[in-house]
Order: C-alpha cells, then structure tokens, then sequence
C-alpha cells in the first residue's frame, strides 16, 4: 500500500511538471505573438518622443483617416445590425426553396479574401463593370468612393449579427412571440418587447465583432478606394501608406490607436459574451 501512495505521488507531480510546462510554452507563445508586436508599436510610436507622436495623431491626414474609419465602421456595422437581424429571422423563423444556399451564402466573405472581394466589386461597378449602366443611371459612383468602400466593409462584416442571432432564435423558439400575439401585441410590439429581450446579448456580441472587423479593414477598401489622402484613405491605409514613404513614427501611432480601440472592443465583446452565456 505505501508502494502504491508513493507511485500515486509521483504520477500527480509529473502530472503537475506536463502541466505547468504546458502553461509556460503557451504563455510564451502568447507573448511573443502578441505581446512582442504591441512592445514594438508602442517603441516606434515613441521613439522620438511623445510630442512627435502627439502631432502624428493629431495630424489633418491621421484625423480624416480615422474619422472615414468610423464613419465606415458605424455604417457597415449599423448595416449588418439591420440586415443581419432581417436575414437570422427568416432563415430561423421560416422555410422556403433554396434556404440551404442561401444560409451558405451567408459565410462567403469568411470563405472569399478581402481583395477578391474588392476585386469583384471592380468587376462587377468599374469603367465597364457589368452593372455600371446601372450605376451611373442612379448617379451612383461606387468605384474608388466613399460609397464603395462602404460595401467592401459591409460585405467583408456581414456574417457576424446572422451567425450570433440565429442559434440564440433557434433555442427560444416562437412560443413567447406567440403567446404575445393572442394577448394582442403586434408583430412590432412582439419584437421589441419579447424577441429583443432574449437575443439582446447575442446580438450585441454580434455588433462589436462586426464593428471589429470593419475598424481593421484593409484589403478590400485598398482596391476599392483607391487609397488617396485626405479623400479614401481609411487609418489602415495611412499605416500602409506611411510605412511605404518610410514614415515609421506616424505608423506606428495609428497603428498603436487602433490597438488600443481593438482592446477596448476586445474587453465589450468578452463581457456580451459572458452575458450571453448567462442567459
């Protein structure tokens, strides 16, 4: 018996030496992939001093960058918030010919590169784009434009609202939303005060991952916008541009400000997440 307590042991602290050597090698994976980048933005960001990287930032072109940033973010996320919703309910709530392809169309943009994308959209809205005709007929230029970059970001963000929204639709099913239409609410009453309510976190986790991933866009709105600054240059473009004409303090500063903008989202998105969890 003190032979077998003995073997017992020894086999718990090699069991806890592989664990701990597992927890090291990963924490310093960690660290070199994600710390070593952050060390090396915030070294080159403020490299010659804060007063350098203050004026960087605060710089015409860094501004209408960041500005164009946001305003793209904001629409291509308020965009996928309202389709998004529109798409999750009827591929959840209804059925119809044709919904397989449909919910498989729904996860193209992870499927298709960013520049393919913005590529496409060359192909189908450029100089003899197939529906040209059909934009310059509505007066809408979407080729090396505000609005074209605005469809780059919405395509490439699409799949986040629909893909968090449906399984939490699945699971509650339709008896709530029924039992308010006998009580005489309408459709809208419904949504808003029982629909609403169950998917909120969900929907809310899919709106920051949304506006994640249209904030660090770059490949579609590079071929799409054309890059010029002061008019389609987005923050990741003035990061490219910069590195390119070997500004390496301006582009390391935008690079370090939308770090910090992605933590502060990345923070969001694990509390909704919990939450989403909870309920």
């Amino acid at each position: 018996m003190p032979v077998s307590a003995a073997s017992q042991s020894q086999a718990q602290r090699k069991h806890s030496f592989v664990e701990w050597g597992l927890i090291a090698v990963v924490i310093a994976y960690a660290s070199l992939l994600l710390l070593g980048p952050l060390a090396a933005m915030v070294w080159g960001a403020f490299s010659e001093g804060f007063a350098r990287f203050w004026s960087e930032i605060t710089s015409p072109d860094v501004l209408h960058a960041l500005k164009l940033t946001v305003l793209l973010g904001g629409g291509a996320t308020a965009l996928n918030t309202a389709f998004g919703l529109a798409i999750a309910w009827v591929l959840v709530r209804h059925q119809f010919k044709g919904k397989r392809f449909i919910n498989g169309l729904v996860d193209l943009p992870f499927a298709v590169s960013p520049v393919i994308a913005g590529l496409m959209l060359i192909l189908l809205f450029g100089r003899d784009g197939w529906l040209t005709p059909l934009a310059d007929a509505i007066g809408l230029k979407l080729v090396f434009s505000v609005p074209g970059m605005l469809l780059a970001t919405t395509f490439v963000s699409l799949p986040f609202v629909i893909r968090e929204v449906m399984p939490i639709l699945s699971q509650v099913g339709t008896q709530q939303e029924e039992a308010a239409y006998t009580l005489g609410a309408s459709p809208w009453q419904t949504f808003l005060r029982v629909t609403l309510p169950t998917i909120r976190w969900g929907l809310l986790y899919g709106i920051s991952l949304t506006l994640a991933r249209a904030l660090g866009e770059f490949g579609a709105v590079l071929v799409v916008s054309g890059g010029v600054s002061g008019l389609t240059e987005t923050a990741t473009l003035f990061i490219f541009r910069s590195l390119d004409d070997r500004n390496y303090v301006g582009a390391y500063s935008v690079a370090l400000l939308l770090a910090l903008i992605s933590f502060v989202l990345l923070i969001l998105i694990e509390l909704f997440k919990a939450r989403r969890v909870e309920s």
